[in-house]
């Protein structure tokens, strides 16, 4: 007789971390005064180059629904910036034939200059909603330079948790 067997609940907890990680990274709004970065950009940008780990357009929409409710946005403005960020990390992964972390990070960096730039342009001229460039500016910098650390951390999941609990 065969025995399914139903994975552990570590098992589901470690398996399904990236999903677990962008609930959580939506939810906290904690802002530093002088260090501040999007962890939720750089969860998007990495899982949607990578196949390996899944996230689904639906949980992003839904993760960008409940961060304009936490955030007090315009409903439905952070649903666009995150599915722009997967749809363009989808991209790159098309094009590459040979992934290399430089050019991500070159063409993460573009990616969210640019998600950024949209959102503060609806954000001012459609909403009326002020905000001030120098903490939009210090948040892309810092988003930026710790795409390298959580790649790695990333890609150290991967290795380590993914390929050893496959079911």
């Amino acid at each position: 007789m065969n025995e399914i067997s139903k994975p552990s609940l570590i098992k589901r907890v470690l398996l399904n971390g990236p999903v677990i990680l962008l609930f959580i990274s939506v939810l906290n709004v904690s802002n530093f005064n002088y260090f501040s970065f999007n962890l939720t950009y750089i969860l998007i940008f990495y899982c949607g180059l990578r196949k390996n780990i899944n996230l689904g357009y639906m949980l992003i929409f839904l993760a960008g629904i409940i961060n304009d409710t936490v955030n007090n946005l315009p409903i439905g403005l952070s649903s666009l910036t995150y599915l722009l960020i997967c749809v363009s990390a989808s991209y790159l992964r098309t094009i590459t034939l040979k992934p290399s972390l430089l050019k991500d990070l070159i063409y993460f960096l573009f990616t969210i200059l640019v998600v950024n730039s949209l959102s503060y342009i609806l954000l001012t001229l459609i909403f009326s909603i002020s905000i001030e460039y120098t903490s939009l500016l210090k948040d892309v910098l810092f988003t930026f330079l710790l795409y390298f650390l959580f790649a790695h951390l990333f890609r150290f999941y991967e290795k380590t948790i993914i390929r050893n609990l496959d079911v």
